[in-house]
């Protein structure tokens, strides 16, 4: 005879026998049918909130892929160059021609590229003259080293005025192929140059990081231009077997050539010229994109919750129907958890869209499937735990379908009880009490708040932080607006013609010049500028400005890269002079990765000093420079303008603006949540509240002052904790980048204020829609 007894889940509920279920059909058979219908029917009763959860989700999966893509290995997009143009991790630049023979058989070097000639010169452009490197090259593409052709075509030796420019420097100019343009050689003779072609390079970083702009010209080209062998160098690239080895090569390598290395470049400084900008991009994005992250998973749980909570008597039902206690709860995870899968899939498509399109394609290169999978993964796994716990909390519900989903009871909130004390009106007092009536749901009401509006505000931080960089240059030492070489002039009557102008305070002469640093294996920019008893005014964050001759004043980045500190000495070869200087403080300084030592001009040896190769300008406050500029060039002089740190990095306004909006669609999917709840768990108390005299006006006032604390508790928690922590992360990543600590800025009061009352006002608006419509619902009254 059948045994038709109930046997146990894994649950330990009973599970009922097939042949016993309603209508026949057993209980995992009605499941997939009874279950589709429940969750599509929930999902288009909450379209709104719905599509919220899988637009914030979607957004941060765009964020955490672009932040990726931006910073994988920290060397986009200088290994794709590299790799493609079989560059040279090394490039030794000498007065002479080279022993390539020695070179080529150091251990670790596999091969060599050149010795090229190189030579310095003006390039005229629209009345601007712009320094330009030309840099010989062969007719047919090198087998290292060699330039990636972008546009237009390569060299010809039947055409000899033809040169192949570097596309950023060439962007920056606006040159195309078939431009003409003018040069000027260092003997002032001037010659007509046509662009023959657009080419990049992994051996140089972008144009205007990166100076002077890069040209590559036959070797007969570059003698008609300078013919002067004495103002030519040689310029020979190393490539090597193991890039790891780079320091030790180039320490065998200036011992090779003696005395005769003035310069040495590594593919370290390049990769760290093309990196800064998308560093700094990526960093931002990433920290916004696992906050964010943070903030969706605790918007699901708050929403799989607050959904449990006013389905219950639904769940009871269709427990009692015969569902067991895993069948409700992967029906849960399977509603909620649909929506964050959904996101993930839309934002693995909208970041794919960003990086093929708005991310040109010598920003970045796609994100290779590893990382891609790990992101997808990782927010899927997120997503799935979120709301695993209230739907496991939603599959215990007792199969008692006429059991209430009544708020728990109990004394007075500490909050009620201040709000009666100080005889607030009755709406506020019961606004009050409502607010905490669900102590766990409003935590995470609140910490979904305040989560987005700290990020929020840490990017009002960093907005700040641009705003005193463009208000305030000298901040981040850029106290000259313009600064004038002489050209055709001497320096004395440059000095004299810049002097002049009525704008003009003051003129700094100054030097820029490559040091090797000490053991010789790289060079670093040394900058003189003023003099020790009239120092330019550098931006000093620690320590003191220079006084003496012999003492410096350097950048983050210098400090990390020597190994010293404030008050220690250093010895350094500057044009070919040792050079022994004492570091007596630390500037900001956003050149060069901050690997910049800055001293007096009278600090070098004369014939480094004299004469200077320009002056840094100063003009009065609220000078035009463009005005300025203009003015100094119908005086014959070769000006240019500071390019402020804010132009550079316009473009994290735009994804500061843009990460707003998904954070507060995170914030809004909070607050939907817990509307819902709030009016779920007092709508039986609507009708008792107008019986006690309320008017509909105070019944809206009640459920709005609920919601309204919530979000006030949370803006304010979340806006105090980024105004505190956004100056602390931005000098953390400015002490990272090699400019140095000291540049970060916190929210202004008015920022914060702002923000704090947009979120609250904003809230309190997408409140009030819901509150008034159950205000003038009429609610019978029943007993509980």
């Amino acid at each position: 005879m059948t045994d038709h007894r109930g046997t146990a889940d894994d649950h330990g509920e009973e599970r009922r026998p097939a042949a016993i279920t309603p209508l026949g059909r057993s209980v995992t058979g009605a499941w997939h049918g009874a279950a589709g219908r429940w969750v599509r029917a929930d999902l288009r009763a909450r379209r709104g909130q719905a599509a919220l959860t899988i637009m914030a989700v979607a957004g941060i999966v765009t964020a955490l892929i672009v932040a990726a893509t931006l910073l994988e290995d920290g060397t986009n997009p200088w290994r794709g160059l590299f790799e493609r143009s079989h560059g040279a991790h090394i490039w030794m630049h000498t007065k002479d021609v080279p022993d390539v023979a020695a070179l080529r058989a150091l251990n670790g070097v596999t091969d060599v590229a050149g010795p090229y000639r190189s030579a310095p010169a003006t390039l005229v452009d629209h009345g601007r003259r712009v320094p330009i490197a030309l840099q010989e090259a062969p007719a047919a593409f090198p087998p290292v080293a060699r330039p990636l052709l972008r546009e237009g075509r390569w060299l010809d030796a039947r055409r000899p005025d033809g040169v192949v420019v570097e596309r950023s420097f060439a962007r920056a100019l606006g040159l195309r192929p078939g431009s003409p343009f003018t040069v000027t050689g260092l003997n002032g003779a001037t010659h007509t140059l046509t662009v023959a072609g657009l080419a990049e390079s992994g051996d140089q970083g972008f144009y205007p990081e990166w100076t002077p702009g890069l040209a590559w010209t036959l070797g007969q080209t570059l003698t008609l231009v300078e013919p002067a062998q004495g103002r030519t160098e040689m310029v020979t690239g190393l490539r090597l077997a193991d890039a790891a080895t780079t320091d030790l090569v180039v320490q065998r390598a200036v011992f090779t050539l003696r005395n005769q290395v003035q310069r040495v470049s590594t593919w370290r400084e390049v990769r760290a010229s093309m990196e800064l900008d998308n560093r700094l991009l990526g960093l931002l994005l990433a920290l916004f994109g696992v906050a964010g992250l943070v903030a969706a998973a605790l918007a699901l749980a708050n929403a799989a919750g607050g959904r449990v909570l006013t389905q219950l008597r639904d769940i009871a039902t269709l427990k009692s129907l015969g569902f067991t206690r895993g069948q409700v709860t992967r029906m849960l995870v399977a509603e909620h958890g649909t929506l964050g899968l959904v996101g993930i899939v839309l934002g693995l498509v909208a970041a794919r869209l960003i990086t093929a399109t708005a991310l040109s394609e010598t920003v970045a290169v796609p994100l290779s499937p590893g990382p891609l999978a790990a992101i997808a993964a990782g927010t899927a796994a997120m997503v799935l735990v979120a709301v695993w716990l209230p739907a496991w909390r939603g599959g215990r519900t007792p199969p008692i379908p006429a059991t209430p989903a009544a708020p728990p009871r109990g004394h007075l909130s500490r909050l009620a009880r201040v709000a009666l004390l100080v005889r607030l009106p009755p709406a506020l007092v019961l606004g009050a009490r409502d607010a905490f009536t669900r102590r766990t749901p409003a935590l995470l009401t609140i910490c979904g708040v305040a989560i987005p509006m700290m990020m929020i505000t840490i990017g009002l931080g960093c907005w700040a932080t641009l705003d005193d960089f463009a208000r305030r240059p000298e901040s981040v030492g850029q106290a000259a607006a313009l600064s004038v070489r002489p050209g055709n002039l001497t320096a004395v009557e440059a000095h004299d013609r810049a002097m002049a102008d009525p704008d003009v305070v003051a003129a700094y002469p100054g030097v820029e010049l490559d040091a090797l640093v000490p053991w010789q294996t790289r060079t670093v920019r040394a900058r003189a500028l003023g003099t020790s008893t009239e120092p330019y005014p550098f931006p000093v964050a620690e320590g003191r400005m220079f006084r003496d001759a012999g003492e410096a004043v350097a950048g983050q980045g210098l400090l990390d890269l020597l190994g010293v500190r404030i008050g220690d000495r250093v010895r350094m070869t500057i044009g070919g002079t040792p050079l022994i200087v004492q570091i007596v403080g630390r500037v900001i300084e956003p050149e060069q990765d901050g690997e910049v030592l800055s001293v007096g001009i009278d600090s070098l040896a004369a014939k480094d000093a004299v004469p200077p190769q320009f002056y840094a300008l100063a003009l009065r406050p609220g000078a035009d420079p463009a005005q300025v500029r203009a003015r100094l060039q119908a005086q014959g002089l070769e000006v240019s303008q500071a390019v402020n740190p804010a132009d550079r990095l316009s473009v994290i306004r735009v994804i500061i603006v843009a990460l707003v909006v998904v954070l507060a669609l995170i914030g809004l999917a909070n607050l939907l949540t817990a509307i819902a709840l709030g009016l779920r768990d007092h709508v039986l108390d609507l009708a008792v509240l107008k019986a006690m005299g309320l008017t509909p006006r105070q019944v809206m006032a009640t459920l709005v002052t609920g919601t309204g604390l919530l979000v006030t508790a949370g803006a304010l928690l979340g806006a105090s904790a980024g105004a505190f922590w956004s100056r602390s992360l931005i000098d953390m990543e400015g002490r990272g980048s090699g400019v140095g600590a000291g540049i970060g800025r916190a929210p202004t009061p008015g920022m914060f204020a702002a923000a704090v009352l947009v979120a609250v006002g904003a809230a309190l608006l997408v409140a009030l829609i819901p509150a008034r419509r159950a205000a003038r619902a009429q609610v019978p009254v029943t007993a509980r």
